[in-house]
C-alpha cells in the first residue's frame, strides 16, 4: 500500500510472517520499520519498488501494487489514481433496475484487445441501446492474455491491456457516452503463477480447497487484514476508477463460518461509499446456490448484494431453442422449465438436479423480490467458452432459434446481459485461452480441460490447446461481420443486431417490460405444439420452437415479428396470426386481447 505526500512516498506492506522487511526502490535497498499488527512501512522517493522478505536477495511486487509493468514477477511501480483528470464530473451513475448489461472481454473484443481500442467501439454499445458494460477481470494475471480468472495481484490492471491509466480513460469514455462501468472481480482464489501472498502473511486458508486451488482466509487466524485487503480492493474500483458496480464471481466458493459473512460486511461499506458519492453503487453476485438470501436486504438478514445471476434462466432457453440435453441440461429438457424460471426465478427451488444428484436451491418470494435483482442471460462467458469448443449459440442453432433467444431474454422480468457478439451472431468461438510461461503448467491445464468435459459427454479429442496462440485469436470478435464492406444489410449478421436493436428499444418503450414485479409475468407452455406465451400486462410474445407453423386467434396489433428477419410476410395487425416455424411475435393486445390469457393460448393450433 502507498501513500503520495510531500513528494516522497510511503510504503506500507502487511506481512506478519517476516522477521525483517527491506524496501528496494529504484535499485537502492531501505530497512522498513515494524508497526503493531504485522504491518511494516518505509518512506522514499522513487518509482520502482519491491519488497525483500527476511533474508531474500529477489524482491517481491507489492500484494496493493496498482502498476506491473513488467508483469506479476517483476518489480511494483508507484502509480498515482489522483493524476488523471476526470471528465465526468455530471456523471450521477447507472441504476441496475431497468437497465441492459454487456458483458466483454478486454483481450477479444477488438483485433488489437487493449482498453484504447475497446474505447473507439464504445459507439456501437450505445448504438445498441446497452447500459452497462460488464468487463471481465483485468486484475494482473501471468502472461500476455487469460480469461483473467487467474489473477494474482487483485490491485493491478493487466499491462498488455494498458495497464491504470488506459482503464481510466476507458471509464471515462464509457461516462461521456452515458454507459455504466461493471467491474467483474474474483476474490475467491488466486491464479496458480506468481502468487507471492503467502510468503507475506496467511492469506490463503491452509487445509481448505474449491475448484481452483486453495481458499481465501476469510474466518481463520489473522484473517481481518486478509478480508480488509479484499474489501478495500472492491472500494478502489468504485472510488479511484469511477466504477459503477463489481460481479463478484463465485462467491458459493468463499468460505466463511463468521457471523457476519464477508458479503455482508461489502454490502455495508458499499451503501457507505455509495452515499459518500452521491450515486448508486451495485453488487452482482455468481452464485451457484440458487439462494434468494443473497440479495435479501441486511435488515431483512440477507447478505444484501444488488442482484444474482440466474443460470438456471440460461440452461431453459438455451435447452428450449437447441434442444440440447446432456449433463445439467438434462433437467430442463421440458418446456415448462421455460415457464418455472419466468414466474419463480429458479426452476431449482427447493428441487432435485440430476446432475448434483441432490435437492438444490430455495425458493424466490416472488411476492416481495423485485424480478430485475436476477440477472440473465441466453449466453454469457461461462457458458460459451466451457463447452469443449468454445462455441456460440449461432453456431449450432439456426436464425429463428438465435431470435427467440434474444426476445426471451430481453423482454424477460429480470435484468437481462448480452455476451460480447451474440448481438450479430458472431461466427467466431470464444475459446479458453492461456499463455503460462511455465511448459508444465501450461500442460497441467491443458490436460485439465479435457478431463472436466467429461461430464458433458462432449469429446475431448476436439478440446482446443488452451496454450496455443491460435485460439486466443481465434476468440477474438469480427467486426466485419456486423458491418459488412459496402454496408449489405441482407446478411445474417446486420439482420440479427437490427433485432437485438428493436428489441431493447422495445423494452425501453413499454413500462410493463421493467416491471420490478415478479408476479406480473404468467407463461402457458404447449409441449406438443413446441409453443411459449409470455404474458406481460398488454404483451404477449409468442413463441414457436416448433419445425411446423402454428396459427392463433389472437387478437392486437403486432408490435414485433421475428419471422420479419428471413423476409415473411407479417401484417400489421392481425385476427388470426401465423406463427411460422422457429418465430417469435411480440403482440399488443390492448383491448382486442383476451380478458383470460389462458384463452389465447387454446386457440394455438398446429397448422
Amino acid at each position: 500500500m502507498i501513500m503520495e505526500s510531500s513528494g516522497m512516498t510511503e510504503f506500507r506492506v502487511w506481512a506478519p510472517r517476516a522477521a525483517r522487511m527491506t524496501l528496494q526502490l529504484d535499485g537502492q535497498r531501505h530497512p522498513m520499520t515494524e508497526e503493531p499488527g504485522g504491518w511494516w512501512s518505509a518512506v522514499g522517493e522513487g518509482l520502482d519498488y519491491g519488497y525483500l522478505i527476511d533474508d531474500a536477495e529477489t524482491p517481491r511486487p507489492d500484494p496493493r501494487s496498482r502498476w506491473q509493468p513488467d508483469g506479476v514477477h517483476g518489480l511494483s511501480r508507484v502509480f498515482d489514481p489522483g493524476a488523471h483528470e476526470w471528465q465526468d464530473a455530471a456523471w450521477t451513475g447507472r441504476r441496475l433496475a431497468g437497465a441492459v448489461i454487456y458483458e466483454l472481454h478486454i483481450g477479444t473484443f477488438t483485433p488489437e484487445g487493449t482498453l484504447d481500442s475497446a474505447i473507439e467501439r464504445l459507439d456501437h454499445l450505445v448504438e445498441l441501446g446497452v447500459d452497462l458494460v460488464e468487463v471481465l477481470p483485468v486484475n494482473a494475471f501471468n502472461g500476455e492474455w487469460n480469461w483473467g480468472y487467474d489473477g494474482v495481484l487483485w490491485y493491478a490492471v493487466q499491462e498488455s491491456y494498458g495497464g491504470p491509466a488506459a482503464y481510466q480513460r476507458f471509464v471515462d469514455a464509457c461516462h461521456a457516452r452515458g454507459l455504466g462501468v461493471i467491474q467483474d472481480v474474483v476474490y475467491n482464489h488466486l491464479g496458480p503463477s506468481g502468487n507471492y501472498l503467502p510468503e507475506f502473511g496467511p492469506y490463503l486458508h491452509e487445509g481448505r480447497a474449491n475448484t481452483w486451488g486453495a481458499s481465501v482466509n476469510l474466518d481463520g487466524p489473522d484473517s481481518d487484514p486478509v478480508r480488509e485487503h479484499i474489501v478495500e480492493n472492491a472500494l478502489m474500483w468504485l472510488r479511484d476508477y469511477h466504477v459503477d458496480g463489481l460481479r463478484l464471481d463465485a462467491v458459493h466458493a468463499l468460505v466463511d463460518h463468521r457471523a457476519v459473512h464477508l458479503l455482508e460486511e461489502l454490502a455495508e461499506r458499499v451503501d457507505a461509499l455509495s452515499a459518500h458519492l452521491g450515486r448508486p453503487l451495485s453488487l452482482i453476485a455468481e452464485s451457484d446456490l440458487n439462494d434468494p438470501r443473497m440479495v435479501r436486504s441486511r435488515e431483512a438478514h440477507g447478505l444484501g448484494m444488488t442482484a444474482q445471476w440466474s443460470d438456471d434462466f440460461h440452461h431453459a432457453v438455451h435447452v428450449a431453442v437447441s434442444g440440447e440435453t446432456v449433463g445439467y441440461y438434462e433437467d430442463f429438457a421440458s418446456l415448462h422449465a421455460v415457464r418455472e424460471v419466468f414466474e419463480r426465478g429458479f426452476f431449482h427451488a427447493g428441487t432435485r438436479s440430476t446432475f448434483r444428484g441432490r435437492v438444490h436451491g430455495r425458493s424466490v418470494d416472488v411476492e416481495r423480490t423485485p424480478s430485475w435483482r436476477l440477472v440473465v442471460f441466453d449466453q454469457d462467458h461461462d457458458q460459451v467458452g466451457n463447452r469443449a469448443t468454445g462455441d456460440r449459440l449461432a453456431a449450432s442453432v439456426d436464425e429463428g432459434g438465435l431470435a427467440i433467444a434474444a426476445a426471451l431474454t430481453l423482454l424477460s422480468p429480470f435484468t437481462p446481459m448480452l455476451f460480447m457478439g451474440e448481438e450479430w451472431g458472431a461466427s467466431t468461438p470464444w475459446q479458453f485461452f492461456t499463455s503460462h510461461p511455465e511448459p508444465e503448467l501450461g500442460r497441467a491445464t491443458a490436460e485439465g480441460r479435457i478431463a472436466e468435459f467429461a461430464a458433458m459427454g462432449w469429446d475431448p479429442a476436439v478440446v482446443p490447446d488452451p496454450q496455443d496462440p491460435e485460439t486466443f485469436r481465434r476468440s477474438k470478435l469480427d467486426w466485419s461481420e456486423p458491418y459488412p464492406a459496402g454496408g449489405d444489410g441482407n446478411s445474417r449478421h446486420p439482420r440479427l443486431l437490427e433485432w437485438y436493436r428493436r428489441l431493447i428499444a422495445l423494452r425501453k418503450e413499454r413500462s410493463e417490460l421493467t416491471d420490478p414485479r415478479m408476479t406480473g409475468t404468467r407463461v402457458d407452455v404447449d409441449e406438443d405444439a413446441r409453443t411459449v406465451l409470455v404474458h406481460r400486462g398488454a404483451l404477449v410474445i409468442a413463441a414457436n420452437l416448433g419445425p411446423a407453423g402454428a396459427a392463433t386467434t389472437l387478437g392486437g396489433r403486432i408490435l414485433l415479428h421475428s419471422g420479419s428477419l428471413a423476409g415473411d410476410d407479417v401484417p400489421p395487425a392481425a385476427d388470426a396470426l401465423v406463427l411460422p416455424a422457429r418465430s417469435i411475435v411480440v403482440v399488443d393486445t390492448g383491448s382486442g386481447g383476451y380478458a383470460d390469457p389462458t384463452r389465447a393460448h387454446d386457440q394455438l393450433i398446429e397448422k
